[in-house]
């Protein structure tokens, strides 16, 4: 029962330095989006593109004019001296709301634009973090090879001192004991310049304490392969984009339809009546309205407005069918990963515990029957390399998890 009790609290401690580690690295992402300068430079384009709704929606500016007349003009009442207009223009019915929609539409695929970047920026964050999982683990699993073979060291040299085996053995295990130093010298270089590299991402000069779980964590995908393509081409972002910058391509085939169409003017004059030569007194001022009306003649340039939009939708019909086949084939081979990752773990798990197993057994031999050196150095490789292997699985696995979650829109 007392073993039992153990059991569970090593289980729960190992949960809660995963949990904890699976924390940290949403810390990262949070820190990452509120950051990252290309992030801010993408949402900052959506504010200055929402910015121009209001200035095409808008009426155009009214114009005033004053006159003044140098010489004055007589008339009945008296020589008119200067005149002040006001006109105000009016485009034909519905024409600044068709602008104002496409500029919204324009700012919506903006939008898009930057929750694919923050999607990309997170599995970017992702990925380096698992990278430098990874090497962290390649560092430690290592460090217990140099370990294992200093103990094989020890007994050589118990061996070659009471002249059972020649000093040979001795000299090959250091010598892969000086691979194993460097290959550790080069792992710490390595984790140097993934943790500039991690830190860049989140815009970040502080030196920190990256936490890494003993062990990654073993999460799987949640949907089918179908709910994942059907999720990729109704979430994606860069699809949802397109769909924007059409709809937004529609508005503005409506305003160059609406800009065809005549346009009116509404205005008042103001004309200040002086004395007349013969002493009238006259009228002091004449007020009176106005009305215009445009009329557009020259029909080709409106023509061909409407057919560059339509030219337009056509090309964005064809971008999406592009986009759409190539993240089908981006998404492919990530599946292939993920699974490859999946069957790896697996056969990595089994191949390590067995060279654990083998190892022992050939430390037993050659520690009493001084055989098998040949294989304990073999072993020892393959042990170290399955190690390695599976961390590399892992490591894949989460990765293409996070890829496909991108793809997604996630």
């Amino acid at each position: 029962m007392k073993r039992i009790k153990i059991y569970i609290l090593f289980v729960l401690l190992g949960l809660s330095g995963v949990i904890q580690a699976q924390d940290e690295l949403n810390h990262y992402l949070v820190e990452a989006a509120e950051n990252n300068p290309a992030l801010k430079a993408s949402f900052n384009k959506y504010l200055a593109a929402l910015e121009k709704a209001p200035q095409v929606g808008t009426l155009p500016d009214p114009q005033l004019a004053f006159a003044y007349f140098i010489q004055p003009v007589e008339t009945r009442n008296g020589p008119q001296e200067f005149r002040l207009s006001a006109t105000q223009m009016f485009p034909w019915f519905g024409t600044l709301k068709s602008k104002k929609n496409a500029s919204i539409e324009e700012a919506k695929a903006l939008y898009e634009v930057f929750e694919e970047n923050k999607s990309k920026l997170f599995n970017e964050v992702k990925a380096n973090w698992y990278n430098l999982y990874f090497n962290n683990k390649a560092t430690v699993i290592t460090l217990e090879n140099i370990e294992i073979l200093n103990t094989f060291k020890k007994l050589a040299i118990v061996k070659v001192e009471a002249g059972l085996v020649s000093a040979v053995d001795q000299y090959r295990i250091e010598m892969e004991i000086y691979d194993l130093e460097n290959q550790l010298a080069l792992l710490k270089d390595k984790q140097e310049v993934l943790e500039v590299s991690f830190n860049n991402l989140l815009n970040s000069d502080e030196k920190r304490l990256i936490i890494f779980p003993d062990e990654l964590w073993s999460t799987d995908i949640l949907y089918t392969k179908e709910a994942v393509l059907d999720s990729i081409q109704i979430k994606n972002h860069q699809l949802l984009s397109i769909d924007m910058q059409k709809s937004a391509l529609a508005f503005r085939k409506q305003a160059a339809k609406k800009q065809g169409a005549p346009t009116f003017s509404l205005g008042i004059d103001y004309i200040s009546i002086g004395k007349g030569d013969n002493n009238l007194s006259g009228k002091d001022a004449i007020a009176f309205p106005k009305v215009g009306l445009t009329i557009p003649l020259y029909r080709n340039k409106y023509k061909s407005m409407v057919q560059e939009v339509i030219y337009l939708e056509t090309a964005k019909d064809y971008e999406r069918a592009d986009k759409v086949n190539v993240l089908e084939t981006v998404f492919e081979n990530s599946w292939k990963d993920y699974r490859d990752a999946h069957r790896r773990i697996e056969l990595f798990d089994k191949q390590l515990s067995i060279a654990r197993k083998s190892l022992r057994l050939l430390e037993t031999e050659y520690a009493y029957a001084n055989k098998n050196f040949e294989e304990i150095l073999r072993m020892e490789r393959r042990l170290l390399k399955y190690n390695l292997e599976l961390e590399m699985a892992r490591t894949d696995k989460q990765a293409a998890i996070a890829f496909i979650y991108y793809l997604m829109g996630k």
